[in-house]
């Protein structure tokens, strides 16, 4: 009856081996399940992260393509306005002509008209400088002026229209711009304004 005892400790610490090694088991089971889905996590965002770059990819490249053929179209109408304002021009001196000439003129106006309206169809616009402040994105200035009578850096004359394309500049206007006087020239004016009161 003695060995009983000391087989039923042995039986207990092989038991509690045994469920030991179970326990292990099963938690070496849950850190492996969470190791893997800690990677389908990663898995997931980098897919999700994969997909945004690839929309952001689609995005660029489709307003790539649409700047490009827009800067495209643009610049292939910036190369009709010469002359279109060449004909327009021709067509300011029409009234001088005969009375045919000015009969084939209205023919004209009517064609001119029809390529104005493909230009206002692309958003292409005139604007009107001449009394206008000088600004450099807008004009090119072609002379420049020095008198008192006018405000330094207003557009006194427009030698060549403007156009835009709505915030952009297909060609800028060329102008003659007003400048104030040098010092030394009001000076001299002054001068000579008081000598010739002397005489």
């Amino acid at each position: 009856m003695e060995d009983k005892p000391q087989e039923e400790p042995q039986e207990e610490l092989e038991n509690i081996e045994e469920v030991v090694e179970e326990t292990e088991e099963v938690v070496e089971e849950i850190d492996e399940t969470e190791g893997l889905k800690l990677q389908v996590k990663e898995e997931q965002e980098k897919y999700l992260r994969s997909l945004a770059d690839m929309e952001n990819s689609r995005k660029r490249m489709q307003k790539e393509k649409h700047d490009s053929t827009r800067f495209a179209v643009e610049n292939v109408i910036g190369e009709f306005l010469s002359p279109l304002d060449n004909f327009e021009n021709a067509l300011s001196f029409v009234h001088q002509a005969s009375e045919e000439t000015q009969t084939w003129a209205k023919g004209f106006e009517m064609i001119l008209t029809q390529f104005k309206d493909v230009l206002s169809g692309h958003k292409v616009i005139p604007y009107t400088s001449e009394g206008a402040t000088f600004d450099p994105h807008l004009h090119e200035v072609l002379e420049l002026e020095e008198t008192g009578k006018h405000a330094d850096g207003l557009i006194l004359q427009e030698f060549v229209k403007g156009y835009k394309c709505g915030d952009r500049i297909l060609r800028p206007a060329r102008v003659k711009v007003a400048k104030a006087p040098k010092k030394e020239t009001i000076e001299n004016e002054s001068e000579e304004n008081n000598n010739q009161g002397d005489n």
